[in-house]
C-alpha cells in the first residue's frame, strides 16, 4: 500500500476503531520493563541491602543479564528524554569509563565469575558516541569482570545513532561480539529533523541497514517516533514507508511526550508546533494499518516485528518474556544495571543508581556500590509483577494458574486490580471469561495502561 493509499484506508486490523478510546486511556504512561517501577523506590535502601541480593542472585542459577549506560550524546536533540550529557570529544567519556569499570570490580567481587551472561545491552545517551577503542577497552574490560558469552544464543545488542556510525563501526561492533543492532530514526522528513535539532539523511540510514544486512546482525531494529512537531499523517505515511522498505526485522513506534517541565531540552519545542491531537491519532492510525497491511506482527505497545523474528515466534509459543531492556525471546534472567542512572533487579529487589553523573562519580570515588534507590520486593510485588509480565507478553491472564503459582485465590488477591480494569474491559481493549483475561487487538497498543490495574505502588 502506498503512503497515500494508505492515509485514505478504513483502519483495519490494530487500527484505532474509536479514536475516544486512546483519549481516555492514554497512550502514555509507564512501560513496565518491570515492576515495582522506578518511582516507588526509596532511600532507605542500602549498599548492604544490594550485596545480599547479588549472593542471592548467585544461589539462584538464573542467568544474568547486563545493561551498561553510556550517557554521552554529540548532540542535542529538542525532543530528547534521556539521562545524558552533550559533549563533543569522546575523550570527554574516558573518567566515566574509569568510574564504570570500577563499579564491575566492587559489583564482580559479589558475583560468580561462572555465571552466564545471555544478555548485554548498552544503551544511552549514545553507545557509539565512544571510539572504537573505547568500545574494545569497555568489551574487554566486561569480559575480564563478568566473562561474556560467546554461545550463538545470547542476545547483545546496542543502540546506534546513525549520525556517529558507519560501516567500520558495525564491522568493530560485530567484531566485539554484539549480534543485534537498534538504530534511531525517528523520522525521514527533513522539516521534523530541523524541528528537533536532528538532521539524518535517509541515506545515512539506508547505508547502515545495507552493511547490517551484509554482515548478518539478527533482529535488525528501527526506532521511530509519532507526535513530534510538524508531523502530519501524510508526511509519517511517508516515512513509514521508505522504512518499511528497508525490511527491518523489528520497529518500535514511540510517542512523543512533551514535558519540557521535566526534560529541559524540551523547552526548544513549543506545544503549539506539535500536531493536534485528532491529527496525533490519524497518524498513529495511519500507522498501524500500513504496518499491518506490510505484515508486522503487534507484539505490544511500540513494538512490531516480523513473523519470523525472535519475538514473534517467543510469543507464539507463550515464551515471550520482559526484561528492563523491555521484550526478550530468551528465558527470564537476573538483571544487572552499570552506569549512571542504571537499573538493577535481582535477589528479590529492585535498585538504581543515582540519576545525576556527580552524584554517581562521588560514590564510586569513595569506594562505595552506587545504589541509590531500591525496594525489597514483597511476596504482593512478586505475584504483580508476574501477572503484569503474562498480561503484557502472552496478551492474557490464567488467574486460577497465577493463584496455583502463589498457593492462593488470585481472583480474590487482585479484586482491586480486576475492578480497575471494568473501564477497558467496556471500551474491548481485554475481554474477561470466568478467571482469564485476554487482551484484543486493538488493546495491544494500551496493553501497558491494561498492566497499570494491577499496579499497587502507583501514585
Amino acid at each position: 500500500m502506498s503512503a497515500r493509499a494508505a492515509v485514505d484506508a478504513r483502519p483495519r486490523g490494530t487500527a484505532l476503531r474509536d479514536a475516544g478510546v486512546l483519549r481516555r486511556h492514554g497512550a502514555g504512561g509507564p512501560r513496565y520493563a518491570s515492576y515495582p517501577r522506578a518511582d516507588s523506590f526509596t532511600t532507605a535502601f542500602s549498599e548492604e541491602d544490594f550485596t545480599a541480593a547479588l549472593a542471592r542472585s548467585n544461589a539462584s542459577g538464573q542467568g544474568l543479564s547486563l545493561y551498561v549506560h553510556v550517557p554521552f550524546c554529540r548532540h542535542s536533540c529538542h525532543h530528547c528524554a534521556c539521562t545524558r550529557v552533550t559533549a563533543e570529544s569522546p575523550r570527554r567519556a574516558e573518567s566515566y569509563l574509569s568510574r564504570l569499570d570500577r563499579e564491575m570490580v566492587l559489583t564482580s567481587q559479589h558475583l560468580e565469575g561462572s555465571r552466564e551472561i545471555t544478555q548485554l545491552h548498552w544503551g544511552g545517551g549514545t553507545p557509539t558516541f565512544l571510539t572504537l577503542n573505547q568500545m574494545s577497552d569497555l568489551i574487554d574490560r566486561l569480559d575480564a569482570r563478568f566473562g561474556l558469552s560467546g554461545s550463538r544464543h545470547r542476545d547483545y545488542s546496542i543502540k546506534v545513532d546513525p549520525r556517529d556510525a558507519d560501516v567500520f563501526t558495525l564491522r568493530h561492533l560485530q567484531a566485539l561480539g554484539f549480534n543485534r543492532l537498534s538504530l534511531s530514526v525517528l523520522d525521514l522528513d527533513p522539516r521534523v529533523q530541523r524541528a528537533i535539532n536532528r538532521y539524518q539523511p535517509r541515506v545515512l540510514t539506508e547505508q547502515l541497514i545495507d552493511e547490517a544486512h551484509r554482515l548478518g546482525f539478527r533482529s535488525l531494529g528501527l526506532e521511530l517516533m509519532h507526535g513530534l512537531p510538524g508531523q502530519t499523517r501524510e508526511s509519517f505515511a511517508e516515512t513509514l514507508e521508505q522504512v518499511i522498505a528497508m525490511a527491518p526485522a523489528r520497529l518500535s513506534l514511540f510517542h512523543y511526550a512533551h514535558r519540557p517541565e521535566r526534560f529541559t531540552a524540551q523547552r526548544r519545542i513549543r506545544a503549539e508546533e506539535l500536531p493536534p491531537t485528532t491529527e496525533q491519532l490519524a497518524i498513529l492510525d495511519t500507522a498501524l494499518s500500513m504496518l499491518a497491511d506490510a505484515g508486522y506482527v503487534h507484539i505490544g505497545m511500540e513494538v512490531f516485528a516480523r513473523p519470523d523474528d525472535p519475538l514473534a515466534k517467543a510469543q507464539a509459543r507463550g515464551r515471550l518474556s520482559r526484561s528492563l531492556n523491555g521484550y526478550s525471546a530468551l528465558a527470564p534472567c537476573d538483571h544487572l544495571g552499570l552506569g549512571v542512572g542504571a537499573l538493577s533487579r535481582l535477589g528479590g529487589i529492585a535498585a538504581r543508581n543515582p540519576m545525576t553523573l556527580s552524584d554517581y562519580e562521588t560514590r564510586l570515588d569513595a569506594s562505595q556500590l552506587p545504589v541509590e534507590r531500591g525496594l525489597r520486593l514483597t511476596d504482593d510485588d512478586r505475584l504483580r509483577a508476574h501477572a503484569i509480565e503474562h498480561l503484557m507478553c502472552d496478551m492474557r491472564l490464567d488467574l486460577d494458574d497465577l493463584g496455583q503459582a502463589f498457593d492462593l485465590d488470585a481472583g480474590m488477591h487482585l479484586a482491586d486490580a480486576l475492578a480497575r480494569l471494568a473501564p477497558a474491559e467496556r471500551d474491548g481493549l481485554v475481554k474477561r471469561h470466568g478467571q482469564r483475561l485476554e487482551v484484543t487487538p486493538g488493546g495491544r497498543l494500551l496493553v501497558h495502561r491494561l498492566a497499570a490495574t494491577f499496579d499497587a505502588r502507583a501514585p
